[in-house]
């Protein structure tokens, strides 16, 4: 006999059909967004990454938004900072209070649905630097800081990669150059993990490439002030170590070796404690490329196995990669792609 507690409950088709439709209309929602990535000129684009939370993503936000709206964002993020860092200050990149760090930056921000308050951010920036004689770009990974009060809520795959794939998927879904400079373990080994091509890596067949010298090179040489190093800090080109780090207005944020967040695969945790000198400030420049295969270990990895965009969006990877993109990169004459080269050059010449 069924129980009266089951007259209550709705019937199973009914119940069945509501969730289609959440389904439906959560798909719906990331297909505007995805829409809306490939459209904008610079991106300024929202969504909503977990219960309760909004993520905003805007480039470039010094140059794309009204002076008073990028105001407002800079003090959302001092908010974050200031819960962070609660004796200290940062004067360096976006905290700086200068023009040209926000003007460059690529800003995630994570807040409250409900109240609005911000609790967590990345500020990624995007460097130009010489490689084989042309310049391209390299996007730094940046400044993460999460409210004390809500870490631990999953929060990294969004504050790490979900720019990066967004970016990626903007430019045509061509191998983009990335770069971090961090002593943080958990921050080695995740981008160790995700990215490919990585140097400097404990993982096996890691090496270091005539191409990550000279970004490096390059990077050392002009954009020391994205990642706050100073002109004093010293470079170890073997093992791409940056040693006393610490003296470019990011002081703030140095940490011993007990207090930095470790990677739950110890070979990360031994790398940083073997290569890295805490005492001293040590920081390790790490150089790879967000690439098909890396955007793939990302939404297999990072991104919550129950997130349906991930799924969609893994597949539509796998179906281009197969299907489309070499016939879309052939019949493109206008930008470059590996050995491709565009039919015109900048001054209209067909090559």
């Amino acid at each position: 006999m069924a129980s009266s507690e089951q007259g209550n409950e709705a019937p199973p088709t009914r119940g069945g059909l509501a969730k289609a439709r959440a389904a439906i209309a959560g798909a719906g929602g990331h297909a505007v967004f995805w829409l809306k990535a490939l459209s904008q000129p610079n991106i300024d684009l929202t969504l909503r990454t977990h219960a309760g939370l909004r993520t905003r993503i805007v480039e470039r936000p010094g140059l794309s938004l009204p002076s008073a709206e990028c105001e407002a964002l800079v003090a959302q993020l001092r908010t974050v900072a200031a819960k962070t860092l609660t004796n200290e200050s940062l004067t360096y990149g976006i905290l700086s209070g200068e023009p040209a760090p926000i003007s460059r930056a690529i800003i995630t921000l994570i807040s409250e649905e409900e109240s609005g308050r911000p609790i967590a951010f990345n500020a990624l920036s995007v460097m130009n630097v010489a490689l084989d004689g042309a310049p391209v770009e390299v996007t730094h990974l940046g400044l993460v800081m999460i409210d004390p009060e809500v870490r631990g809520q999953g929060l990294s795959w969004v504050l790490y990669g979900l720019t990066a794939l967004v970016l990626f998927v903007r430019d045509g879904l061509r191998a983009k150059w990335i770069s971090s400079v961090t002593q943080v373990p958990a921050v080695v080994g995740m981008v160790a993990e995700t990215f490919s091509d990585v140097f400097p890596s404990p993982q096996p067949g890691a090496r270091q490439s005539f191409g990550h010298l000279q970004l490096a090179r390059g990077i050392m040489a002009e954009h020391r002030a994205v990642f706050g190093v100073g002109e004093e800090a010293g470079f170890d080109e073997a093992r791409f170590v940056i040693t006393n780090a610490y003296t470019g207005g990011s002081d703030a944020l140095k940490k011993t070796f007990d207090a930095a967040p470790k990677h739950r695969t110890d070979i990360y945790n031994a790398f940083c404690a073997r290569e890295l000198d805490y005492a001293r400030g040590d920081d390790v420049l790490q150089l790879g490329r967000i690439d098909l295969a890396g955007a793939r270990r990302y939404l297999f990895s990072e991104v919550p196995h129950g997130s349906l965009p991930s799924l969609l969006a893994a597949s539509a990877l796998l179906a281009l990669q197969r299907l489309v993109l070499p016939i879309a990169y052939w019949l493109d004459d206008t930008r470059a792609f590996g050995t491709l080269r565009p039919r015109r050059n900048g001054n209209g010449v067909v090559r």
